[in-house]
């Protein structure tokens, strides 16, 4: 499977501020990535480099094999971009501003038309008729997915696509990306970690510049093979109690968490809370997940 991009070595700085720093990694043909970091880690910084809005200090970056320029758009012509707060012309409906965008991408007509058909039934647009200005924050990242994708893009770079939206929001642009990925590759940050294992087949981790982890999904829980058990008491400070007894946990949020449980620490723990009468809300054992991978990497 070809890659629809690449990144190399890329390093940029700010003044005194390394903020990238050797970031190395792939995208895939018909990949949704997932692009994870804590904001100021570097998000923002390497998608404006892929697009040729920054100029990195080194490294190389290549869309569909050919090098991305600063400055030059020649490569842009294989993306589709969705910035963390999209802006339109409010005075233009959902089909009014589809076809602006079709007119700047050099369609024809037809194609415009039936582009915009398509598009705005996958974003759920496709009976809107107010104005823009009248959208709410999810109706704006919807039509802003659509207009990414009007011209076919090999690669659909999303900067934060779900900040800010409630639950439903979220859930409704998710399932537009996993969609939209059946069709060209997806490139997306975030910081939250739901959405990645929901419905990403890769992920990079970003840690202060630098790429900490990378690779498929499966591959990067089979790197944690171990097992945590966490105890949620009704009373907080029996979370302490717990940790006093079993030093090599930790306390996260008044929940008691013991990594690498085995069966017979779990029963250990079981039985010290029916000794000594501790209630608890939540008693689970939970298989290693994306943030428990995430706070390693960045030494939580």
């Amino acid at each position: 499977m070809a890659n629809v991009l690449e990144i190399s070595g890329l390093s940029k700085r700010f003044g005194s501020k390394q903020a990238l720093a050797d970031v190395t990694l792939s995208v895939p043909e018909n990949c949704v990535f997932g692009f994870v970091g804590r904001n100021g880690a570097g998000k923002t910084t390497t998608m404006k480099s892929i697009i040729g809005l920054l100029k990195p200090d080194g490294g190389d970056i290549t869309v569909c094999g050919e090098k991305v320029t600063y400055g030059g758009t020649r490569t842009n012509r294989f993306i589709g971009c969705l910035p963390d707060v999209p802006e339109f012309y409010g005075c233009m409906t959902a089909r009014e501003y589809m076809t602006l965008c079709g007119q700047i991408a050099g369609m024809k007509a037809p194609d415009i038309k039936a582009r915009t058909d398509e598009l705005l039934e996958l974003v759920g647009l496709s009976d809107e008729k107010h104005r823009v200005r009248g959208y709410s924050r999810g109706m704006k990242q919807r039509l802003g997915i659509a207009q990414a994708l009007i011209n076919r893009p090999k690669l659909l770079i999303c900067d934060e696509p779900t900040s800010a939206l409630d639950p439903v929001g979220r859930r409704e642009i998710l399932d537009i990306l996993k969609d939209a990925g059946k069709q060209t590759s997806v490139f997306f940050s975030t910081h939250i970690l739901t959405d990645v294992e929901r419905i990403c087949d890769r992920v990079a981790f970003l840690e202060g510049g630098r790429v900490a982890l990378s690779g498929e999904i499966d591959e990067i829980r089979k790197m944690r093979s171990d097992t945590a058990v966490e105890v949620l008491p009704e009373n907080p400070s029996d979370a302490a109690l717990l940790k006093e007894k079993f030093p090599s946990g930790e306390v996260r949020d008044g929940c008691f968490i013991l990594k690498n449980a085995s069966p017979t620490d779990a029963e250990a723990l079981m039985g010290f809370l029916l000794e000594h009468h501790i209630p608890v809300v939540r008693f689970e054992r939970r298989e290693p997940d994306l943030e428990d991978m995430f706070m390693e990497v960045i030494g939580k």
